[in-house]
């Protein structure tokens, strides 16, 4: 029998907020020793009352509405109780019965196949204590708890079970990792626990209605490991099914040194956590005008900015697709467009952004992959403007493509304008004939092997005698000249 595969996702995200969801404790608790980020609301103490926070509420209508949901006109937080010893008062403060949003989608595209993954909700809650395992030198194993992550406000985003194979779930992944991060709410960091993603993966026969037990697989933490798991699941559960084994509800935790998951517990369902509305906060108003308001302030979206960018600029879908999935380098890119325009006032936008985007995904991207920083780190040394002045000095004939990608590391290094780099040393393309004549003639004369080669019909030999001369002249020579002149000496 032949399977489909179903996968629904839910992804918490922690909030960009100073504060916590219900206290004034200071949300940016990363770097800070344990236990330091804390009050009695925090720690869970008997006969605190926490206080709702207005700006974690305005954070997840403004992600709701980038999702296209309806938000709900009332709303409000109910009890989640279970037993885990990462919420000291034995309850999270979630949404269950009234979330904001609701009834909403997120566009993704795989292979080049459009598709609308649908949004279930979109909620509020307060995030859990973290605990930290040691083992000691005989074996003996204790938990540390460590509260200053405990109340940090955690929107949950639950996606409806659309999604029909890993590649999709990435894809729905990096769209909603990028809706968050232009949005400000989120950083987004799955690396650092503020993006965090569990999936419920099942399979039905192909084209039924009938699938079989949903697993839950938790512990992911990159989007590799997200794709890596669901893979890995899809195939277990078809082996399983192959084999006449029963599947059975639970929750799995992917293990990323052996390449798999391993039952943790069985799954628990909605009734287990015994919801009931929060009796210590009232419910919520969201009044007509204030969601207007937060509309009204709502950023060009990737979506929307990747279609523009390929309407107004010209740009090839892929390209257009890299550049908008960071709304940094969107900004970069449209910032060279501007300063590109400005100084070469009869620049068409299309060439404009043809060259903001050959630089930002050729040698910056390389700069920023070698150096491990993002764009907003290399922009602090190397402006828009800055960068223009570079490709127009190339595009000028006055530096090589070699120098400029050298020129360019150098003002990432050193902060440095082009010009003056320009003018501190031995820069200018050789487009002067007799010096090219005397560069060519000293690589033929130091290579007589490669020249026999490319008599001989080697043309692969020429490229290397193109790169020798490149070389000599530390990457100055014009390579169209160059080339000409060996080809003129070789087989004159």
């Amino acid at each position: 029998m032949n399977f489909e595969t179903v996968i629904g996702l839910e992804v918490h995200a922690q909030l960009l907020t100073r504060s916590k969801m219900f206290c004034r404790c200071s949300a940016d608790y990363a770097s800070a020793p344990p236990n330091t980020h804390v009050c009695p609301v925090c720690l869970g103490m008997p006969g605190v009352l926490p206080v709702i926070n207005r700006q974690a509420i305005e954070f997840t209508i403004m992600t709701a509405l980038a999702l296209n949901c309806t938000i709900a006109e009332r709303t409000r937080f109910d009890r989640k109780n279970y037993p885990y010893p990462d919420l000291m008062k034995g309850y999270q403060i979630s949404q269950y019965g009234a979330p904001i949003g609701a009834g909403g989608y997120l566009n993704i595209e795989v292979n080049g196949v459009r598709k609308k993954v649908g949004i279930t909700r979109v909620h509020l809650e307060e995030d859990v204590a973290k605990l930290v395992h040691h083992t000691e030198p005989g074996g003996k194993s204790h938990s540390l708890v460590d509260v200053n992550r405990s109340g940090v406000p955690l929107m949950e985003v639950v996606g409806e079970p659309d999604l029909r194979s890993p590649e999709e779930a990435r894809q729905y992944l990096i769209q909603l990792r990028s809706i968050l991060r232009y949005l400000g709410v989120s950083t987004g960091n799955m690396e650092e626990g503020s993006f965090r993603c569990d999936a419920n993966i099942s399979i039905r026969p192909e084209g039924g209605p009938d699938a079989k037990a949903k697993v839950e697989v938790k512990n992911m933490n990159s989007f590799k490991a997200v794709y890596l798991a669901l893979e890995y699941e899809a195939k277990r559960q078809r082996r399983q099914a192959a084999e006449g084994k029963r599947l059975v509800q639970e929750t799995r935790g992917w293990v990323e040194e052996k390449g798999k998951t391993v039952a943790q517990r069985s799954k628990e369902y909605a009734h287990d956590y015994r919801y009931f509305p929060e009796p210590d906060l009232p419910p919520l108003v969201l009044s007509r005008e204030w969601v207007g308001e937060i509309k009204a302030k709502l950023p060009e979206l990737p979506e929307a900015r990747r279609k523009r960018f390929i309407d107004e600029y010209n740009l090839p879908p892929d390209d257009a697709d890299l550049l908008t999935r960071s709304r940094e380098m969107a900004d970069y890119e449209e910032d060279m467009v501007a300063a590109a325009t400005l100084t070469l006032p009869n620049l068409p936008k299309a060439e404009a952004a043809k060259i903001g985007k050959n630089w930002l995904l050729g040698g910056v991207s390389r700069i920023m992959n070698t150096k491990s920083i993002h764009i907003v780190e290399f922009r602090k040394l190397v402006s828009p403007d800055k960068l223009v002045r570079l490709a127009v000095l190339n595009s000028e004939g006055k530096v090589s493509a070699a120098t400029a990608k050298s020129m360019l590391e150098e003002m990432y290094s050193t902060g440095k304008d082009p010009d003056t780099l320009f003018r501190e040393g031995e820069r200018g393309q050789i487009s002067d004939a007799q010096e090219i004549e005397s560069a060519v003639g000293e690589v033929i004369k130091a290579n007589p092997k490669a020249v026999a080669d490319y008599k001989q019909g080697k043309e692969q030999s020429l490229k290397f005698l193109l790169g020798q001369v490149m070389r000599l002249t530390r990457g100055r020579v014009n390579p169209t000249l160059a080339e000409k002149e060996l080809k003129k000496r070789l087989e004159g």
